[in-house]
Protein backbone atom coordinates (compact mmCIF):
# COMPACT_ATOMS: atom_id res chain seq x y z
CA UNK A 1 0.00 0.00 0.00
CA UNK A 2 0.75 3.80 -0.93
CA UNK A 3 0.93 5.90 2.14
CA UNK A 4 -1.48 8.07 0.21
CA UNK A 5 -3.77 5.78 0.98
CA UNK A 6 -3.46 5.51 4.57
CA UNK A 7 -6.46 7.60 6.25
CA UNK A 8 -4.62 9.41 8.69
CA UNK A 9 -2.73 10.96 5.23
CA UNK A 10 -5.72 11.45 3.80
CA UNK A 11 -7.40 13.30 6.42
CA UNK A 12 -4.70 15.48 7.08
CA UNK A 13 -3.67 16.30 3.72
CA UNK A 14 -7.41 17.44 3.12
CA UNK A 15 -7.22 19.70 6.32
CA UNK A 16 -3.58 21.29 5.26
CA UNK A 17 -5.79 22.16 1.96
CA UNK A 18 -8.45 23.81 3.64
CA UNK A 19 -6.07 25.78 6.02
CA UNK A 20 -4.26 26.47 2.94
CA UNK A 21 -7.07 28.13 0.98
CA UNK A 22 -8.70 29.55 4.21
CA UNK A 23 -5.21 31.27 5.32
CA UNK A 24 -5.34 33.21 1.77
CA UNK A 25 -7.73 35.84 3.50
CA UNK A 26 -5.18 36.34 6.40
CA UNK A 27 -4.30 39.96 6.82
CA UNK A 28 -1.07 40.57 4.81
CA UNK A 29 0.47 41.16 8.06
CA UNK A 30 0.05 37.70 9.13
CA UNK A 31 1.77 36.52 5.97
CA UNK A 32 5.17 35.46 7.59
CA UNK A 33 4.01 34.67 10.91
CA UNK A 34 0.28 33.08 11.26
CA UNK A 35 -0.36 32.08 8.00
CA UNK A 36 3.08 30.80 7.37
CA UNK A 37 3.37 28.96 10.88
CA UNK A 38 0.10 27.18 9.88
CA UNK A 39 0.65 26.01 6.70
CA UNK A 40 3.79 24.66 7.99
CA UNK A 41 2.32 22.74 10.80
CA UNK A 42 -0.41 21.16 8.82
CA UNK A 43 1.71 20.58 5.78
CA UNK A 44 4.34 18.98 8.35
CA UNK A 45 1.75 16.70 9.55
CA UNK A 46 1.40 14.73 6.63
CA UNK A 47 5.03 14.72 5.55
CA UNK A 48 6.00 12.96 8.54
CA UNK A 49 2.96 10.34 7.93
CA UNK A 50 4.63 9.75 4.58
CA UNK A 51 7.96 9.35 6.37
CA UNK A 52 7.28 6.99 8.89
CA UNK A 53 5.76 4.64 6.42
CA UNK A 54 8.42 4.92 4.40
CA UNK A 55 10.69 3.87 7.52
CA UNK A 56 8.38 0.97 8.65
CA UNK A 57 11.24 -0.99 8.93
CA UNK A 58 12.78 0.67 11.79
CA UNK A 59 9.73 -0.03 14.52
CA UNK A 60 11.73 3.42 16.52
CA UNK A 61 12.16 5.43 13.59
CA UNK A 62 8.03 4.81 12.27
CA UNK A 63 6.70 5.65 16.23
CA UNK A 64 8.77 8.56 16.14
CA UNK A 65 8.47 10.32 12.81
CA UNK A 66 4.35 9.61 13.81
CA UNK A 67 4.99 11.20 16.87
CA UNK A 68 6.59 14.44 15.16
CA UNK A 69 2.95 14.20 13.00
CA UNK A 70 1.05 13.96 16.30
CA UNK A 71 3.00 17.18 17.05
CA UNK A 72 2.71 18.96 14.57
CA UNK A 73 -1.09 18.21 14.44
CA UNK A 74 -1.33 19.39 18.06
CA UNK A 75 0.82 22.92 16.93
CA UNK A 76 -1.75 23.02 14.06
CA UNK A 77 -4.70 22.88 16.61
CA UNK A 78 -2.94 26.09 18.36
CA UNK A 79 -2.92 28.22 15.36
CA UNK A 80 -6.17 27.70 14.83
CA UNK A 81 -6.84 28.55 18.08
CA UNK A 82 -4.90 32.41 17.39
CA UNK A 83 -6.81 32.37 14.08
CA UNK A 84 -10.24 32.33 16.05
CA UNK A 85 -8.58 34.87 18.74
CA UNK A 86 -7.88 37.04 15.86
CA UNK A 87 -11.15 36.64 14.07
CA UNK A 88 -9.77 35.52 11.03
CA UNK A 89 -12.04 32.16 10.81
CA UNK A 90 -15.53 31.85 12.19
CA UNK A 91 -16.48 29.95 15.09
CA UNK A 92 -18.19 27.71 13.11
CA UNK A 93 -15.15 26.53 10.49
CA UNK A 94 -12.85 26.64 13.97
CA UNK A 95 -14.40 23.79 15.62
CA UNK A 96 -14.99 21.79 12.18
CA UNK A 97 -10.79 21.84 11.80
CA UNK A 98 -10.35 21.41 15.36
CA UNK A 99 -12.64 17.82 15.58
CA UNK A 100 -10.63 16.98 12.04
CA UNK A 101 -7.64 18.01 13.99
CA UNK A 102 -8.68 15.55 16.70
CA UNK A 103 -9.91 12.62 14.40
CA UNK A 104 -6.52 12.79 12.83
CA UNK A 105 -4.77 12.71 16.43
CA UNK A 106 -6.66 9.31 17.19
CA UNK A 107 -5.71 7.78 13.72
CA UNK A 108 -1.92 8.99 14.07
CA UNK A 109 -2.13 7.47 17.61
CA UNK A 110 -3.75 4.42 16.39
CA UNK A 111 -0.98 3.84 14.11
CA UNK A 112 1.69 4.56 16.97
CA UNK A 113 -0.34 1.57 19.42
CA UNK A 114 -0.56 -0.96 16.51
CA UNK A 115 2.49 -0.57 15.02
CA UNK A 116 2.10 -3.73 13.35
CA UNK A 117 -1.40 -3.58 11.21
CA UNK A 118 0.67 -1.19 8.92
CA UNK A 119 3.36 -3.74 8.01
CA UNK A 120 5.92 -3.20 10.48
CA UNK A 121 7.88 -5.85 12.32
CA UNK A 122 7.49 -5.34 16.19
CA UNK A 123 9.43 -7.77 19.04
CA UNK A 124 7.38 -10.09 20.63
Amino acid sequence: MDFKQLLAYKKAFDLSMVIFNISKSFPKEETYSLTDQIRRSSRSVCANISEAYRKRRYPKHFVSKLTDADGENSETNIWLDFALACKYISTEDYYKFSEEGKEIGKLINYMINNPEKFGVKTEN
